[in-house]
């Protein structure tokens, strides 16, 4: 995603100190849950040229999108981008595509759009840490932390939950999201902020909106609180203020305090 957030495609370069800090991050869930961990979280794997890792604690950033985002009828116009051998550019450029719109854009509709952010947020402090997403018209960003759910199975179940009801509300019926995702974990606090800021951001790029705070179904919109204790961040430990984290608080509380802590984050 480092393109997607207006960066370079090759990575910065970090200080020895926090490289040797992200090197010491890595290896603690590496020691934890092992460099293979196990079933049904798949551990450190390759699809195409980045590496690709889920395993608990790491955090995550996904694209799923509608299943006519991109139509058949303008496949001389999207095949190309699929056979693009970089993966951070093959990436970068469909994501632009995505964004000019295509397709029934479905998920325009107040309705749909609501049960997408309303799914995003259930699992939230039970699963997963949320800490943010955007519903666009015709995709789906989110950025989260894995706990002991696979992340397939995050996404299988936002899915699952959605496409339903959607079809329902919509009069419609067959299949609603495409089934792959795009997915990239995010290696340190500095690709975190630019993966939520380009997140927070797309509703503007696409022309949606002037500012990130007027798209109604995103994280950046301020009918969403965020509970940063001190020395906290959406990165390091800030979860949305919510029902779901009231009853987590209390759940740590009343076994002592042990899950008070979230896992470990690279």
């Amino acid at each position: 995603i480092d393109k997607l957030a207006g960066s370079e495609s090759r990575a910065p370069m970090k200080s020895p100190n926090r490289s040797n800090e992200i090197a010491r991050s890595l290896r603690a869930l590496d020691e934890k849950y092992g460099t293979h961990p196990a079933q049904p979280f798949r551990g450190w794997h390759a699809r195409g040229y980045l590496p690709h890792c889920d395993k608990p604690g790491l955090l995550q950033f996904v694209t799923f999108r509608l299943d006519d985002a991109m139509p058949a009828e303008r496949r001389h116009e999207w095949e190309a981008l699929r056979e693009i051998e970089d993966e951070r550019e093959r990436r970068t450029r469909l994501e632009a595509y995505l964004d000019r719109g295509y397709g029934g854009c479905r998920l325009k509709d107040p309705g749909v759009a609501g049960l997408v952010e309303q799914a995003l947020h259930c699992h939230d402090g039970e699963r997963y840490r949320l800490c943010a997403w955007v519903v666009m018209p015709n995709h789906v960003h989110a950025l989260f932390e894995e706990w002991e759910t696979p992340m397939d199975k995050v996404l299988y179940t936002w899915k699952r939950f959605t496409a339903a009801r959607a079809n329902e509300l919509l009069g419609l019926s067959g299949r609603f999201w495409q089934p792959e995702y795009w997915d990239r974990y995010m290696r340190d606090g500095e690709h975190f902020n630019r993966a939520r800021h380009y997140i927070e951001s797309n509703p503007v790029k696409a022309g949606l909106c002037a500012n990130p705070a007027d798209w109604l179904w995103s994280s950046a919109n301020p009918k969403w609180s965020w509970n940063l204790k001190e020395g906290q961040s959406r990165y390091l430990g800030g979860h949305l203020a919510s029902v779901n984290w009231t009853k987590f608080v209390e759940r740590a509380r009343g076994a002592g305090g042990t899950r008070a802590q979230p896992p470990l984050q690279a």
